[in-house]
């Protein structure tokens, strides 16, 4: 598509977008009555107008029946999770036994890897990519010294090459390769939380898999963004949160894929408790852990049912909107419009203010633009927030800006980028 830098082609483009009218079913931040422009999905996701109901016929539940709200009224509690199993499943690309959602995401990353970690003498080591989120890295850190060994010699970074901001694909699939005898386990992100990098997740399961690995994915910034087939790919397991491109709510319920064909497999270790027993004899309260069918065994504790509430709202505008496939087509057009824009200030600027390290092929990123400001990076950061642009600051210069296709629109990409031109042309062309 040939795009215009005018706001009335970023109008017209919205006028044929299909989803337009769901930007409407989310709430947006404002500052002194003033709606803010919206980027920082990849963050934390807008609330959904329907989030309030859903909460609160989950406590007039609690009102009106206290503790037997567990097994009546319309959404038993003790049931509640199952509302949201297909939903999920189909968001990433799995069936309904094979997710669940419980805990948070990095607190699933432990219990998973207790059954999906399992190191010997001679297999133990993990490949991950160079800079992933914290979580990940202390999770992994902790989990390999638990197991007795020294992260420098069990964990192996893939870092981009000299000069670039993403990783290769031939260099993810050549370390795997190169190390296969040792790995016992290859955990990545879906999509890299800095540069909005989305990993080829078959490809890196194929190889992990051919190199007698498990493989795992983190799907914090993948999931409800990206177009994910866990079941068809043949990963071994993964989780993710639900409060970015899922809308959640802040510190919402984690989710967790298991793959099918781990379900009957009684040598994984887990950590097990009440709510993961089988739930047919769960009230009977004896003694030896009988897991329950599919993901659902590897629960720990009882369910969650406001944060899942949450979840619920949002799980039903991704059914109502077709769930990925039609967002993820307006996500690439989205942010290619986003892309076009930063270079035309670029353009305008005469020089390359802003460099764009997220991939420029729409197959290899999600629905975020991270862009390197050379000068004033700050500055101008704090100065897009004081015009109603709120996107997400990283360290020690770059600014990510998502455009999330449930609630963000074309002209709000036009609007982000002319007031960007006009901060700029304000702090750098009158300073330098």
């Amino acid at each position: 598509m040939l795009f215009e830098n005018q706001r009335a082609f970023a109008q017209s483009l919205d006028q044929q977008d299909p989803l337009h009218a769901f930007r409407h079913e989310f709430l947006f931040p404002q500052q002194n009555g003033i709606p803010f422009i919206y980027l920082c999905g990849n963050s934390l996701g807008l609330q959904p107008k329907t989030a309030r109901s859903y909460v609160d016929q989950q406590l007039n539940n609690w009102e009106n029946m206290a503790v037997e709200g567990w097994f009546e009224g319309d959404t038993p509690w003790m049931y509640y999770h199952k509302e949201l199993k297909r939903l999920m499943g189909t968001i990433v690309g799995a069936s309904a036994a094979e997710v669940c959602p419980m805990n948070t995401l990095t607190v699933n990353l432990h219990l998973l890897m207790v059954s999906f970690y399992r190191p010997t003498a001679g297999r133990f080591k993990i490949i991950m990519e160079a800079g992933a989120f914290p979580s990940d890295q202390y999770a992994i850190e902790s989990q390999v010294r638990f197991h007795g060994y020294d992260p420098k010699d069990a964990i192996i970074e893939v870092a981009p090459r000299a000069g670039e901001n993403t990783l290769s694909t031939a260099d993810i699939l050549a370390a795997i390769a190169d190390n296969g005898e040792q790995i016992a386990l290859v955990l990545f992100g879906g999509i890299n939380y800095f540069t909005g990098q989305w990993f080829d997740m078959p490809a890196i399961t194929q190889a992990g898999h051919a190199a007698g690995a498990v493989v795992g994915f983190d799907l914090a910034h993948a999931a409800g963004n990206v177009p994910v087939k866990l079941h068809d790919w043949d990963i071994d397991f993964a989780c993710w949160c639900s409060y970015k491109y899922q809308n959640a709510g802040p510190g919402g319920i984690s989710g967790i894929f298991v793959h099918e064909k781990h379900f009957s497999d009684t040598s994984l270790h887990r950590f097990a408790g009440w709510w993961g027993y089988n739930e047919q004899q769960r009230f009977k309260m004896e003694k030896g852990f009988i897991p329950e069918a599919g993901a659902d065994g590897w629960q720990v504790s009882c369910t969650q049912v406001i944060p899942m509430a949450l979840y619920h709202a949002s799980l039903k505008i991704f059914e109502k909107a077709g769930f990925i496939e039609p967002l993820r087509k307006k996500s690439e057009q989205l942010t290619a419009y986003l892309c076009y824009i930063i270079g035309e200030v670029n353009k305008q600027l005469g020089f390359e203010q802003y460099k764009i390290i997220t991939p420029a092929t729409a197959e290899d990123r999600g629905a975020q633009v991270s862009i390197v400001a050379k000068h004033n990076a700050k500055e101008i950061f704090n100065a897009l927030m004081a015009h109603h642009v709120l996107g997400d600051w990283r360290e020690p210069n770059v600014i990510r800006l998502s455009p999330v296709p449930l609630y963000n629109s074309f002209e709000d990409v036009f609007l982000a980028g002319e007031r960007l031109m006009t901060i700029s042309k304000t702090i750098i062309t009158h300073r330098n």
